[in-house]
């Protein structure tokens, strides 16, 4: 509620907010009570129980200031002060530490915004230094990432030289997996440079008891496919098979599945959404005829579970959308 309620137009914010604090004066009281002025009228009776900030006295501040004040993040629980936050970038932050008194020198703040965006960060596991800033790394975590997403190698170089990665693979890939900000084109570029990088992506995937289309969905959802097919995209579902039958060696054992078999069914599992989902093509492969053209290329495979693949595509959609 509080996500919609910021994203709301300033001014029925304020109409919400007013008819909150109407309600909230009601209950006042005990049972809606009012209390009789002067002149015989009624007055709205402020209630006299509250546990932690006072959101009647909030809102009723918030009416008695300009129509363009600022509710005060302080007075906010944390939890949606941080959600408010993490919408911003870096500029509006800054402009932001303007706005709400004492937000720009919040330490903890800042943290919890470095690491519910950058989820790893070589230098989250070092001895921080005396007079370290989390503001300032954040500033260069934003900035690393805009380079990034203009040029992949100049982003990692900058990360490199500020200390905040490890030039490792392993460092790499842990970054790249927790990090919201990056550009999924320029990261496939910088994959598809940085083979020792990708190797270390997909160990970090754990695909145990997952259906196979669902954990491919998965795998693309981290490392985004191709447009078009060609030698990395054959790498990637190399890569992917791989990985799937070794976190599920029992389901492997169970229905007589390879690395070569789960390869086939995912090359099928991509063409079967390309037909489903393209609009250009009219004759829809039937559960049928998906049945029959994957179990000539994959023997092992019951028509039970190719049907069930077939059929996990066609409720769900796309595996590489």
């Amino acid at each position: 509620m509080g996500q919609a309620l910021w994203r709301l137009p300033p001014r029925q914010q304020q109409q919400l907010q007013e008819e909150l604090a109407d309600r909230l004066a009601d209950r006042g009281g005990g049972g809606g009570r009012r209390e009789q002025g002067r002149d015989g009228g009624h007055q709205r009776k402020a209630p006299q129980h509250c546990y932690g900030p006072d959101i009647y006295h909030l809102l009723r501040t918030r009416r008695g200031k300009e129509p363009h004040g600022f509710l005060d993040l302080e007075m906010l629980p944390p939890e949606l002060g941080i959600t408010i936050l993490s919408y911003l970038n870096a500029t509006d932050l800054c402009l932001a530490g303007c706005v709400w008194q004492d937000l720009g020198n919040d330490e903890y703040l800042w943290q919890g915004l470095c690491k519910s965006t950058w989820g790893h960060c070589s230098i989250y596991n070092r001895v921080l230094p005396a007079g370290f800033s989390y503001r300032r790394l954040y500033l260069q975590l934003d900035e690393g990432s805009l380079t990034f997403n203009a040029n992949p190698q100049e982003g990692i170089s900058y990360f490199i030289s500020k200390g905040i990665l490890v030039d490792h693979p392993n460092e790499l890939a842990k970054f790249i997996f927790y990090t919201r900000r990056l550009n999924w084109k320029m990261l496939r570029i910088y994959l598809d440079e940085r083979r020792d990088v990708l190797d270390e992506l997909v160990t970090l995937h754990n695909f145990s008891n997952q259906f196979l289309p669902n954990a491919l969905r998965d795998f693309f959802r981290h490392i985004h496919a191709p447009e078009e097919r060609g030698e990395y995209l054959e790498t990637l579902i190399t890569k992917f098979s791989h990985r799937f039958c070794t976190c599920n060696p029992a389901l492997v054992r169970e229905l007589g599945l390879s690395p070569d078999a789960v390869y086939v069914l995912c090359y099928s599992l991509i063409l079967l959404s390309i037909d489903l989902s393209s609009p250009h093509v009219k004759n829809k492969m039937s559960k049928r005829e998906f049945i029959r053209n994957t179990r000539r290329a994959a023997h092992n495979v019951s028509d039970d579970f190719v049907g069930h693949l077939y059929d996990n595509i066609y409720l769900i959609g796309h595996v590489a959308a």
